[in-house]
C-alpha cells in the first residue's frame, strides 16, 4: 500500500472539499466521479477555495500549485488501488454507499482503510457488506470542509482499536479536531441538529412567525452562527429530508 494515497469517491460539495484537504496536507488524492463534469466543477470549486485561502493570506501560491499537483481525477479507479485509505463521499443514499463499499472491497489491498462521510447511516451496515468489517470507519466531516474543524470518528461495531487510532491520528494530520462517536442514527451532530431543523419548519408551517424571525430568536436568543432554516437551505434540504428520514426509520 501507498500510504501516502487516499481515493475519494464522489466530487460534490464533500467529496471536493475532503480532497482539498487531504491535498493540502501532502497526501496524494485520487477523486473519483461518474461523470468527467463533476471532477472539472470539483477541481474548479477546490481552485476558488485555495484562491479564498490563498487572499487571507493562509496559504502561499505554491502552496496553492502544490496541492492542485497532489490531486488527480478520474470516472475509474486507475492507479489508485494501492490507496491506504478510501473515503466515500456520495449522496445519502443507503444502497448507492453499499455497491460502492462492495466495488471498492474488492480491489483494495486487504490492509486498506474504506470510511464512509455519511451523516446518518450506519456503519455496522456499510461494513456488512464488505470482507473487512474491522477496517471499516465512518469520517464525517462538515460543511464546508477546508474551514469547519470537527470530524465524527464513528465506530462500526466490528471497528479495531488499530483503525480507529489510525483514523483519529490522521485526521489531526488534517489540521482537524476528531470526535470518537458510536454508531447510532445520526451520530451526535445531525441526533441533535435535524429535529431542531425539523421543528423550525413546523414552526414556519403552523404560522408559529416568519423564516426570518425563527432565525433570529436561534441566533440572538440561543447565540447560534446561524438560525436553523437558512442552515437548512445551506446544507440542502434533500440531504436534511435523507437524514430525517434515516432518523425514522
Amino acid at each position: 500500500m501507498d500510504l501516502q494515497k487516499v481515493v475519494v469517491f464522489g466530487a460534490g460539495t464533500m467529496g471536493n472539499g475532503i480532497a482539498h484537504v487531504f491535498a493540502q496536507k501532502g497526501f496524494n488524492v485520487c477523486l473519483i466521479d461518474v461523470k468527467q463534469e463533476f471532477l472539472d466543477r470539483a477541481i474548479a470549486a477546490i481552485t476558488k477555495n485555495l484562491d479564498r485561502q490563498l487572499k487571507k493570506e493562509l496559504i502561499t501560491e505554491d502552496d496553492k500549485q502544490k496541492t492542485l499537483d497532489r490531486i488527480s481525477t478520474g470516472t475509474e479507479i486507475s492507479g489508485g488501488e494501492d490507496a491506504f485509505l478510501f473515503v466515500e463521499a456520495v449522496p445519502e443514499n443507503l444502497e448507492l454507499k453499499l455497491e460502492i463499499f462492495t466495488k471498492i472491497d474488492g480491489i483494495a489491498d486487504p490492509g486498506a482503510i474504506l470510511a464512509s462521510n455519511t451523516s446518518s447511516i450506519s456503519i455496522t451496515e456499510l461494513a456488512a457488506c464488505t470482507n473487512r468489517p474491522d477496517k471499516v470507519i465512518g469520517m464525517h466531516f462538515m460543511n464546508p470542509v477546508p474551514v469547519m474543524k470537527l470530524i465524527e470518528v464513528i465506530r462500526g461495531f466490528e471497528t479495531s482499536d488499530l483503525i480507529f487510532q489510525n483514523i483519529m491520528e490522521i485526521c489531526e494530520k488534517l489540521g482537524k479536531t476528531p470526535v470518537e462517536v458510536n454508531d447510532y442514527p445520526g451520530f451526535i451532530s445531525n441526533r441533535v441538529l435535524l429535529p431542531m431543523i425539523n421543528e423550525a419548519i413546523y414552526c414556519l408551517m403552523e404560522g408559529v412567525a416568519s423564516a426570518e424571525a425563527v432565525d433570529t430568536v436561534m441566533k440572538l436568543g440561543m447565540n447560534h452562527p446561524m438560525g436553523p432554516l437558512a442552515l437548512a437551505d445551506f446544507i440542502g434540504l434533500d440531504v436534511c429530508l435523507n437524514i430525517l428520514n434515516v432518523l425514522h426509520e
